[in-house]
């Protein structure tokens, strides 16, 4: 029922950018490249293009050279390369003749899917068409996202009073609560009432809950009322030490019997452990204004 607590300051706005988001830096996820086995993902920019071509059906500049042929369709030296780095987060160059040619191959397996499923029709098909163009929209928007972005790097000044601002909007108190959560609104009034007639919660935790913290007797830990669910978090707030819910609280999960065991200033991250994920909000700010202006400056109808 709990959700997993961030890290980072638990985050009373959130930035939202739905499709324009920086791209992360790719981690190096394999020493080895992919497996000849299965052919590997083709990597996001090549299926950009609208007309969804196959890989390098476009002309190349001259000095592109030609790393394999399918079926008459040249695959360059560009494509190859950034495959590789997509995939691997390694230069080709790092990895020994063989295993470049087992990269190769598994680039060759998806030009030759690529090549079957225009020969089929399968690019206009509806569900196909709509993931091609919006994979060419995410690429470009990332793209020039990265661009606007590259003499923007976040300043002190501004890391410093984004930290100010979520401090500020962090909740000022945790709780430490226990609950018995069952599937209806009556069984959770019996319960409720057999602890009116002194029951012990842990036990009827033990025997009657649903949830993953019955062996725990329904201890949920220290949590900021912002990581549950509103009704959770409204029901607890409500409750002083050593109260339980005198009513069934009911949130998607189902039917909550909850026991409020203690309380205690909730102290901020220190700026330093959460310094870079604050230069992300700020970044996505700034992608997020950039979008407002672009959006201002356009002809837009909506006919939704």
């Amino acid at each position: 029922m709990k959700s997993p607590k961030s890290a980072v300051i638990a985050m009373a706005v959130t930035t939202v950018i739905a499709l324009f988001l920086v791209p992360a830096l790719r981690p190096s996820v394999a020493a080895e490249p992919p497996s000849a086995a299965a052919p590997a993902a083709t990597p996001k920019a090549a299926a950009a293009p609208k007309t969804a071509p196959t890989l390098a059906s476009k002309k190349s500049a001259p000095s592109d050279a030609t790393v394999a042929t399918v079926n008459g369709v040249p695959i360059t030296r560009t494509i190859f390369e950034y495959y590789v780095k997509a995939n691997t987060g390694k230069a080709a160059a790092d990895f020994t003749p063989e295993q470049r040619s087992q990269i190769l191959d598994n680039l060759i397996r998806g030009e030759l899917l690529s090549q079957q499923a225009l020969k089929v029709g399968l690019e206009k098909t509806s569900d196909v068409a709509s993931q091609v163009t919006l994979s060419r929209l995410q690429v470009l928007g990332e793209a020039e996202a990265a661009a606007y972005l590259k003499d923007k790097p976040p300043t002190d000044a501004q890391v410093h009073a984004e930290y100010d601002v979520q401090v500020a909007q962090m909740p000022k108190t945790q709780y430490h609560a226990r609950h018995i959560l069952v599937q209806t609104q009556g069984e959770a009034q019996v319960i409720i009432d057999q602890l009116n007639g002194g029951a012990n919660f842990e036990e009827l935790a033990k025997s009657k809950s649903i949830d993953s913290t019955k062996d725990q007797g329904g201890d949920l830990g220290w949590f900021a009322p912002s990581t549950m669910v509103q009704p959770f978090a409204v029901a607890v707030t409500a409750l002083k030490k050593g109260e339980t819910t005198p009513t069934p609280i009911q949130t998607p999960f189902g039917w909550h019997v909850i026991q409020l065991l203690d309380t205690r200033d909730d102290t901020p991250p220190s700026f330093e452990s959460v310094k870079q994920r604050l230069q992300q909000f700020v970044q996505q700010k700034k992608i997020r204004a950039y979008q407002d202006e672009l959006f201002s400056a356009a002809t837009v109808k909506k006919t939704l």
